[in-house]
């Protein structure tokens, strides 16, 4: 960490947009590098057009890919496509609407030719395609999501309405590579001005805004005249926000309601980056100097998908101690018309208190690899009555049982913080403290451990048979896993455990680096010696052969 984290960023940090744009028109990927194929991670492509990463090309052949992929599924309704604040999500999106009409796809634009959170692009999807068996939707949202103001992103989100799975972004960026490397022959498209007068309107924020209710108890917020700070980070809810107050007389105050493309009022990350992570104590200083103001302040991220709590107790809750509160709160009888045997999802990296927490509750958890997609199935169907994960992501069902999105919703989320003082009078840190009590305090931490391509590959393809340690800091290894427990599937790494501890390894997509996750119920320093100790067990696995 710097000594400048935290701090208000200062011009020499922020990016030239005309650069940035400038780049993305002009600079052509090379197929034969790596760093500058389409490729897709767990929420779509994403890079910088000045690395040539996510430039015109890549977003023409994507969409193409994308409209080949439709037709060879059978999709042919309409498609739902939302862009977020980042400078090169409108390049992208412009594109992309020249390509789909190109294909004679219908799309449907923001009514209001503004931001669209992803959240609402899901709700969207979902509300067109309920009780539909043809004629089915699917949508695009244009978001790197918290990354830096110099990335851009492309995700594509099926008739599911949830993040696609690798059985259909494998095919799309396969086709994409194919298209580029053939200098963009296969890539249908027409004029701006004829994709964009082809386009029909959605109201994406009315629709979404006045069907709340139905998912969280706004009148009772409003009823016990909760102060709410909002702060959209810059990003897709800046509107939203606003609507929602009025729409439900809320007291709600939008803390910041700027849009700027080089995000010039935000404060640094741990590494001096400009990142809208509301899960960052760096990113999210300016809101938490302002939590005596609220009864509780919230972010999200630049598309509205990951959410940050701030209470004037306890300042920026960690992830995971909100996703253990509001577990308990929705599933401790705050839902009583959901489905009696719904049960609570969440991936293998997040904190064990929430094992604890689904035991208390008596409902069955379900733990699944890293990625937002792997809850889809159990939202749409209501076997599933929550969804979380680590990074500050989840959705959960409406207050009927029925499914409300099935990509990551970071604004009812935020919501959610709001209804939980209402009707308990408690803050959620306040509530996670009770929970600390009775469970005990588990110490959570994430470190980066350097590894180049081929050890990126091999971590990934480990088996339980590659890990030949017996012990973890002084405890035994109960288990070693390569395959999430809930679903099967495998982990992309792996996760072993002891009675008190845990740690997880996974290769980054993005970086020369693997990931560490790492919990002790014993305490910060028992939870310092299951690091060191897990970058031991990975690193001895990944010299053998």
């Amino acid at each position: 960490m710097t000594e400048r984290a935290g701090q208000p960023a200062a011009a020499e940090d922020l990016v030239d947009l005309a650069h940035l744009v400038t780049a993305y028109y002009t600079l052509r990927p090379d197929p034969g590098v790596v760093e500058q194929r389409v490729a897709f991670g767990t929420s779509g492509h994403r890079g910088s057009s000045l690395d040539t990463a996510f430039n015109e090309d890549h977003i023409a052949a994507t969409t193409q890919a994308i409209c080949d992929y439709r037709s060879h599924e059978g999709i042919t309704g309409p498609l739902f496509i939302g862009r977020d604040t980042h400078a090169l999500s409108e390049p992208a999106w412009a594109t992309a609407l020249e390509v789909l009409v190109g294909n004679d796809v219908e799309v449907l634009v923001d009514a209001r030719d503004g931001y669209t959170p992803t959240p609402a692009v899901s709700h969207a999807i979902l509300r067109a395609n309920r009780g539909r068996t043809t004629g089915l939707a699917d949508g695009i949202v244009v978001t790197p999501s918290h990354n830096p103001p110099a990335d851009g992103g492309f995700k594509y989100n099926p008739p599911h309405g949830g993040p696609a799975g690798s059985d259909a972004t494998s095919v799309i960026a396969d086709r994409a590579n194919e298209l580029i490397a053939a200098g963009l022959g296969g890539v249908r498209r027409v004029r701006f001005t004829r994709a964009r007068a082809a386009c029909r309107p959605y109201d994406y924020l009315g629709t979404y805004v006045d069907d709340l209710p139905h998912v969280i108890d706004v009148e009772a917020i409003a009823a016990a005249g909760v102060r709410i700070g909002a702060d959209p980070l810059g990003g897709a809810s800046v509107a939203y926000w606003a609507e929602i107050a009025d729409r439900h007389g809320l007291d709600l105050t939008v803390v910041n309601p700027l849009v700027d493309g080089t995000f010039r009022f935000m404060t640094l990350d741990w590494d001096t980056k400009i990142r809208m992570d509301c899960s960052s104590p760096h990113a999210m200083a300016s809101l938490i100097e302002q939590r005596d103001r609220f009864d509780v302040a919230t972010g999200n991220d630049a598309d509205s998908d990951r959410h940050g709590i701030v209470t004037p107790d306890a300042g920026l809750m960690n992830p995971n101690h909100f996703l253990a509160v509001a577990i308990s709160h929705l599933f401790g009888g705050a839902r009583p018309d959901w489905p009696a045997g719904a049960q609570i999802g969440k991936t293998l990296v997040s904190s064990s208190m929430i094992d604890r927490v689904a035991e208390q509750v008596g409902r069955p958890l379900v733990e699944v690899p890293v990625g937002f997609k792997w809850f889809v199935p159990g939202l749409i169907d209501g076997s599933f009555g929550f969804g979380g994960e680590e990074s500050a992501g989840a959705s959960f069902l409406r207050r009927d049982g029925g499914v409300w999105t099935t990509d990551k919703d970071g604004i009812t989320a935020a919501l959610l913080a709001s209804e939980i003082i209402a009707t308990t009078g408690k803050t959620p840190s306040q509530l996670y403290g009770e929970l600390v009590e009775r469970h005990g305090d588990p110490a959570y931490a994430r470190v980066d451990a350097p590894a180049d391509r081929q050890q990126k590959a091999r971590l990934g393809s480990l088996s339980a048979d590659d890990v030949t340690a017996t012990e973890l800091a002084g405890e035994p290894i109960t288990a070693v896993l390569t395959e999430a427990p809930g679903n099967g599937a495998a982990i992309g790494g792996l996760k072993v455990t002891t009675e008190s501890a845990w740690f997880a390894a996974r290769p980054s997509g993005t970086e020369d680096v693997y990931k560490i996750y790492a919990e002790s119920f014993r305490g910060p320093d028992h939870l310092a010696e299951v690091q060191a100790a897990a970058k031991s067990v990975v690193d001895a696995a990944l010299a053998s052969d």
